[in-house]
């Protein structure tokens, strides 16, 4: 009896040993955005965890009504084995869902990187009928167990050729002469206050206009500090691209686009001059390939292309813009400025940057983790501090155009395989890494975890707060591109660092350049460093650390 309970005991040890050796990694989810649109509720739902399959989520069916006909889930493979899948979709009743398609192959290995794929259950329009759709995932996972994911929707589809509406008369039946006069009473108090309301926004409007020009001739603060992301982006006063070439029919967020027309105008190349090759990233909504474009020699020129997907909503395609047109101009070797616009009517904008093989520089740093891409070995500190001296040269040279970056951190910049970097833009950021960015109630989208405690609170940006965001950045480098604060929930941030804590030093971090994070993070601004600072004390240490073999 005792040699068959440890017998049994090993054998248990030995089952864990063999599902811990070939377990992969694998995230299956629906996105924030995904969610809201099913639900109406701002939350993420997995159905796989670091391989931890959720039972409740999978039993769970989701009613969808007539108008939603694309279904989008996330997924993603964080180990270094692949794990082979099939996908099979079937209906209740193919009169009523002729047809179901997906984006991707129905057979295939679940991606390394974050993806988004669709599958559309569009009806046909003929049938009124409530139609089961069942979405089957098979996943053969190293240890050649196949799991089985069975996803449940239900969708009410509706025959087009009959009116989808019933007349209902929504007045109460009154039966005596008062009750009709007191109703007219009511009407005509609310016909007069829309009135009223229409003339005080037409005269406030108009007086507007009059101070406006009687200030046009009035001195302007040439002085004043514009931001990468001066426009404000919860406005929806729209106005019109009426100067650019084609009229594209899409709408900036705010009056004072106009600067921001005649950069776009002077950008603008016609569209079949570019063409699209493979996809280097992919959102929701936001695509960045590579490609090319026939430049003004007939030169066909490698470009990064960043655009967004037809089902882009007009306020993602002008943040898309107005946040890629930041850097417009700017000369630096250290900085990806862009480089052309394709703009035409009816179509998605692509944005053109300079290619020279370069990669992001946050997936750049999560690959070095498990394999040897991009280096042929883990990086040193001589070469963590070699690209943060880079960096704080592009962002000195910002600061110096009076530019404030307000997004520097790793998933904003791009490395090539000399490990030469560069600061881009933070166009489709919010959409590519969707895990960096919290809305904390506002209605705006923030990267909560990488700002000063100022900005968090007050939304106040300075020098000194783009100090705060490449120390977390310096943080990245050190730590592969670890989370920071993953353990801290977002609303708790600005009270954690009130409380003066900070993130921790990471391993092998030495603490000389641990002391430089440190003072990146001072509670008060004016205690921080300025990057010229930063440069003399970070050269000297690379300079030290050179002296080694």
């Amino acid at each position: 009896m005792k040699f068959s309970r440890w017998a049994l005991i090993i054998t248990l040890v030995n089952v864990l040993l063999y599902v811990e050796k070939c377990s992969a990694s694998l995230n299956l989810y629906l996105r924030t955005q995904e969610v809201q649109r099913l639900l109406g509720v701002p939350a993420e739902m997995y159905y796989i965890r670091d391989d931890l399959i959720s039972l409740h989520a999978l039993n769970f069916t989701i009613q969808l009504t007539p108008k939603i006909n694309d279904l989008y889930f996330t997924w993603e493979n964080t180990g270094g084995t692949k794990i082979p899948y099939s996908l099979e979709i079937n209906t209740s009743n193919s009169a009523v869902i002729p047809k179901t398609d997906v984006n991707i192959s129905t057979t295939g290995s679940v991606p390394s990187v974050t993806q988004t794929f669709m599958v559309a259950v569009a009806c046909s329009g003929l049938v009124e009928e409530e139609v089961q759709i069942s979405i089957n995932l098979n996943l053969t996972f190293p240890n050649d167990n196949t799991n089985t994911l069975k996803f449940s929707r239900r969708k009410t589809c509706l025959d087009e050729n009959i009116k989808n509406y019933v007349e209902i008369n929504t007045l109460p039946q009154f039966t005596n002469p008062s009750s009709i006069f007191f109703i007219a009473i009511c009407c005509a108090v609310i016909l007069i206050s829309i009135l009223v309301i229409f003339i005080t926004i037409n005269f406030l409007r108009y007086k507007k206009i009059r101070s406006t020009e009687s200030g046009a001739s009035e001195p302007t603060n040439t002085t004043t500090t514009t931001f990468l992301a001066a426009l404000p982006r919860n406005s929806v006063n729209a106005s019109s691209y009426g100067s650019f070439r084609r009229m594209p029919s899409y709408s900036l967020i705010d009056d004072r686009s106009k600067d921001l027309q005649e950069r776009i105008t002077e950008l603008t190349i016609q569209r079949f001059r570019v063409r699209l090759s493979s996809i280097i990233l992919e959102g929701t909504f936001g695509r960045v390939y590579q490609g090319s474009y026939i430049n003004e020699e007939e030169k066909e020129e490698t470009v990064i292309i960043k655009t967004v997907a037809d089902h882009a909503s007009q306020i993602q395609i002008s943040l898309l813009l107005q946040e890629g047109m930041a850097m417009y101009s700017l000369n630096h070797k250290n900085i990806l400025s862009i480089l052309r616009v394709s703009i035409e009517d009816h179509t998605t904008p692509y944005l053109l940057y300079p290619f020279d093989n370069n990669k992001n520089l946050k997936i750049f740093l999560q690959k070095c983790k498990v394999s040897s891409e991009g280096v042929h070995h883990t990086l040193t500190t001589q070469e963590v501090v070699h690209m943060a001296l880079q960096i704080i040269k592009a962002m000195q040279y910002l600061h110096k155009k009076h530019l404030l970056h307000k997004d520097l951190a790793a998933r904003n910049c791009v490395v090539d395989e000399k490990l030469n970097v560069q600061v881009t833009d933070n166009a489709l950021s919010r959409d590519l890494f969707p895990s960096d960015y919290h809305c904390l109630g506002d209605n705006e989208n923030r990267p909560v975890k990488w700002l000063a405690l100022e900005s968090l609170v007050h939304k106040s940006f300075a020098c000194a707060s783009d100090i705060w965001s490449f120390g977390v950045l310096l943080w990245e480098l050190t730590t592969l591109a670890q989370q920071p604060y993953i353990e801290i929930d977002p609303f708790e941030m600005a009270a954690y660092l009130k409380d003066g804590y900070r993130l921790a030093q990471p391993i092998n971090c030495p603490d000389e350049l641990f002391a430089v994070m440190a003072y990146c993070w001072a509670m008060s601004a004016e205690e921080r460093p300025t990057f010229t600072q930063l440069h003399v004390c970070l050269q000297e240490f690379y300079t030290q650390l050179t002296k080694y073999v």
